[in-house]
């Protein structure tokens, strides 16, 4: 075996391991009840900040998948529809506006550093998920929706780039022509 043969397979016993570790902890966290709810939270309480008026509120965040965590650790619920078209991936730092008349309004003032994968979207136990990178990460219903998405189909999805995260963004559906030519995108990293 060559010098470069035994570089690739060791580079891709690798890869399997850390995918396999990351599997594991996604497991773990799920029997657990964990969430990730305390690492945004950390990371709420050292960004974000409460400040107000007669007029509105003003509270800055980081979503974690679903909602914005305040620096006070309250969950805030954010539209799954700007969810999926700011295409939103945990760690982004949030800007909540409570207006008087009580409407939400939310801005992303700080994007996370970002990658994308290519995986397949699935659907299993009442979720959407797509597997990338020996991976589930799961998706939000309006992301689906929006893309007309089928379970089957490749998607490319946006993650933390230097974050663990169970949760995705969904950034386009794959022709299935370009699928059906090139069945080398399987878990590619672009």
């Amino acid at each position: 075996m060559s010098q470069a043969s035994k570089i690739a397979l060791l580079k891709e016993m690798l890869d399997s391991a850390e995918a396999n570790v990351r599997s594991a902890k996604q497991i773990l966290s799920e029997m657990t009840g964990g969430t990730g709810k305390t690492q945004y939270a950390a990371m709420a309480e050292k960004v974000g900040s409460m400040s107000g008026n007669a007029e509105r509120h003003v509270i800055e965040g980081v979503f974690d998948g679903q909602n914005m965590i305040g620096p006070d650790k309250k969950s805030y619920s954010v539209p799954a529809n700007y969810a999926s078209k700011s295409k939103l991936v945990p760690g982004d730092i949030l800007k909540l506006t409570i207006m008087e008349d009580g409407s939400f309004v939310y801005k992303q003032i700080g994007p996370v550093e970002r990658k994308k994968i290519i995986g397949t979207l699935t659907y299993e136990d009442g979720q959407y998920k797509v597997i990338g990178n020996s991976k589930a990460f799961k998706v939000l219903l309006a992301s689906v929706t929006y893309f007309r998405a089928e379970v089957g189909d490749r998607v490319t999805i946006v993650i933390p780039e230097l974050e663990d995260s169970e949760w995705a963004a969904i950034e386009n559906v794959l022709p299935k022509s370009l699928d059906e030519e090139d069945k080398d995108f399987a878990d590619l990293d672009i």
